[in-house]
């Protein structure tokens, strides 16, 4: 017979069944995810899912399923570590700062950072909102600085009245270089970062590829990674990588730098 005489032979009820470990998903762990191979640094936890970085920045998110991971070669269960007793870590915004405590609403400084479009507007408040409500600091897009010497004259910075400006491409040589060298107020600071456009700044790897595409000269910038991403529809596409976004981490740090030297420019009383 194919099957020969006895297809439970062997089988026994009472046979111990084999029992995987479990283990606290603390984040600097180094696990494997079983299905995929995806092997990556524990980060972080989103909607209850455990969240794993690998060695190139990527990140992907899994389900704390039974016998789902490789810890040290061994299958392992990974649970969600309860909160440790004692004190409680003061709570950090996405800038990495210490959040305030709750406080009534503000009225807001004369003192404004300005930025070049209504994409870095978000993106600086996905970031510094926290901080930037606590400052009772606005931000305002000015859709372009072609004109920024003639804007910064028309808003007349002072010493209660401080200006800051986040410019894109502020590369020595540029048209950008030359606007930024026209402002001579010491109450206005014109900074930015090298990349042509604000989605530049978002790290290549949030979006799961290792660099952004190369863009032909003349053509523009955002168009053309459309294209070469595959991408029809620009807007929705910013949605999705501003979804990406969820702390200081995630952004270049030229930009990061330049948007703290502007929140402390106009928050810091000038020296008379």
């Amino acid at each position: 017979m194919r099957y020969g005489d006895d297809v439970l032979s062997g089988f026994h009820r009472n046979s111990p069944r084999r029992v995987v470990p479990e283990h606290d998903a603390e984040p600097g762990l180094v696990v494997e995810d079983v299905d995929s191979g995806f092997c990556g640094e524990i980060v972080g936890f989103e909607h209850g899912l455990v969240v794993l970085e690998d060695r190139h920045g990527r990140r992907r998110l899994f389900p704390l399923e039974p016998a789902a991971f490789l810890l040290e070669g061994a299958v392992v269960t990974l649970r969600r570590p309860k909160p440790a007793a004692g004190p409680v870590a003061p709570r950090r915004t996405a800038s990495g700062s210490v959040a305030a405590a709750p406080t009534r609403a503000q009225v807001a400084r004369a003192s404004r950072i300005w930025v070049e479009g209504v994409h870095d507007a978000e993106l600086v408040e996905r970031i510094w909102g926290d901080d930037l409500r606590a400052e009772a600091v606005v931000v305002e897009p000015l859709h372009g600085v072609d004109d920024l010497a003639a804007l910064v004259r028309r808003f007349a910075p002072g010493p209660e009245r401080r200006l800051g400006v986040l410019v894109d491409h502020l590369v020595s040589g540029t048209k950008e270089a030359r606007i930024a060298a026209a402002v001579d107020s010491r109450y206005a600071l014109v900074a930015g970062h090298p990349y042509v456009d604000v989605w530049q700044a978002v790290k290549p790897s949030r979006l799961g590829i290792e660099e952004w595409p190369v863009v032909p000269y003349g053509q523009p910038w955002k168009e053309g990674v459309c294209a070469a991403l595959g991408v029809d529809h620009p807007a929705r596409f910013w949605r999705r990588l501003l979804g990406r976004v969820s702390t200081y981490h995630d952004l270049e740090t030229p930009l990061v730098n330049s948007v703290e030297r502007l929140i402390d420019f106009v928050t810091t009383p000038a020296a008379d």
